[in-house]
């Protein structure tokens, strides 16, 4: 925009701006002074300490910095405008030279290429083979990562595949999850979800009952492995070098990967794929990315039914875009239709939507919906500017859009449980599509 202008971040931040974001993402050569961290919170008087302090990159005062990078020529490099940040991420070798099994799995980890457990080694025999659960070609692009423009064709979703212990057979659905990736990535812990449904469930042997979250299903723990893996090769997600998640999640070893079960939905309750549109015969799997989730007690009492705890337990979540997504034991969702009267899941979504209520002051006090929303606030746009200017104690109903509060049954149906998160859904992908 031919403004001066001058980029105050903490050093973690600065090094990936001007290195790997500035070479494959946004390539504008901004100059950077460096704070400690955090920023966003602190009192104003830690914000005053940090403008009299220095400059952590250069030991300067930091205003001193600030004016030297407002005023200081621009260089060579500072004056690139059209080339800049659309370079291609250099691409490793197709295949590896020949070497011990136990030298190639460690060469495995010190790339970063594993989730650090043993992978089975991708040989092109093994590559080929899972070539044979899809008829599309090995050198078909499917999706573009980026920064980096790092191109996932066929061949390396089936590399990934052999390396995670999938079958053939698992392919088409392996495809339409890369097409997604990479998972979400942030400073704060990001967490995923992967939900399957339509025929593949059955044909794969995926759990949605008993255990559907935990360790007990091969098709459950390799496919969310599968995510994981093409996730950090594809995303060239590096700890501390394009990953900095403070505390990470768990969750990203299996990005919690589930079937919904739509043998136990309540009569009238459709399942997710076909509430996005698509039908029931359709096999379709759909990623979501957040950061919060809570598992219930259970045991619920008809004095205080279901959708009234689960509304208590969403208060804690963040409520940006509206978004949560609540999984629900068969158990909960019978009771939720029969006893409660919520005749569909879109029922519920909008009493979800209409009475979780916190306060102004948790609201804004989350510093990602400050980052997020205060701009909008700022611009006179509601509820957001409303919302800035009430009392602190003021109660608000942040989960204003329904359409973007989701319904999943799954589970075995031996407890009145739910697992509650602020996961935004995105768009199913087709599975059928990638046979």
């Amino acid at each position: 925009m031919g403004i001066p202008s001058v980029g105050v971040a903490g050093r973690n931040i600065v090094s990936y701006a001007l290195d790997y974001d500035f070479k494959y993402s946004n390539g504008m050569p901004i100059r950077y002074v460096s704070v400690p961290f955090p920023v966003t919170g602190q009192p104003r008087s830690v914000h005053k300490a940090y403008i009299a302090g220095t400059d952590q990159l250069s030991g300067k005062s930091l205003m001193t910095a600030v004016i030297d990078a407002l005023t200081a020529p621009l260089t060579d490099d500072e004056q690139i405008s059209d080339a800049a940040g659309t370079g291609q991420a250099p691409a490793e070798s197709r295949f590896l030279l020949p070497d011990m099994e136990e030298n190639l799995q460690q060469l495995f980890k010190d790339s970063e290429w594993t989730d650090y457990l043993p992978v089975v080694l991708p040989t092109e025999e093994r590559v080929k083979k899972m070539l044979t659960g899809t008829s599309h070609a090995p050198d078909e692009v499917i999706n573009t990562v980026q920064p980096g423009a790092r191109e996932v064709t066929v061949e390396k979703v089936a590399i990934v595949a052999v390396m995670a212990g999938a079958k053939p057979e698992y392919m088409p659905l392996l495809l339409a999850i890369a097409t997604q990736a990479p998972f979400g990535n942030s400073t704060s812990s990001m967490a995923n979800t992967v939900i399957v449904n339509g025929p593949i469930r059955t044909e794969l042997k995926m759990n949605s009952g008993t255990n559907a979250m935990g360790p007990y299903n091969e098709a459950n723990a390799v496919i969310g492995r599968f995510f994981t893996l093409i996730s950090k090769t594809a995303g060239d997600l590096r700890s501390n070098v394009t990953a900095w998640e403070s505390l990470g999640s768990n969750l990203q070893y299996n990005s919690l990967t589930i079937a919904e079960n739509e043998e136990l939905l309540p009569e009238g309750w459709e399942p997710l794929h076909v509430q996005m549109g698509f039908k029931p015969e359709d096999s379709v799997v759909t990623i979501g990315t957040g950061w919060s989730y809570i598992s219930s007690l259970g045991e619920v009492q008809p004095s205080y039914p279901a959708h009234t705890l689960i509304a208590d337990y969403m208060r804690a979540l963040s409520g940006l875009g509206s978004a949560a997504t609540i999984f629900v034991d068969p158990t909960v969702a019978g009771l939720l239709k029969d006893v409660n009267g919520f005749a569909t899941k879109r029922d519920l979504s909008k009493w979800l939507s209409e009475n979780v209520e916190k306060t102004v002051a948790s609201y804004w006090g989350n510093g990602v919906i400050t980052t997020s929303n205060m701009a909008l606030a700022f611009q006179g746009l509601e509820p957001y500017a409303t919302w800035s200017k009430l009392p602190r104690d003021s109660l608000i109903k942040p989960f204003n859009n329904p359409r973007a509060i989701n319904i999943v049954v799954v589970g075995g149906a031996i407890q009145t449980v739910w697992f509650g998160t602020d996961f935004r859904l995105g768009r199913g992908v087709k599975v059928d599509d990638w046979r």
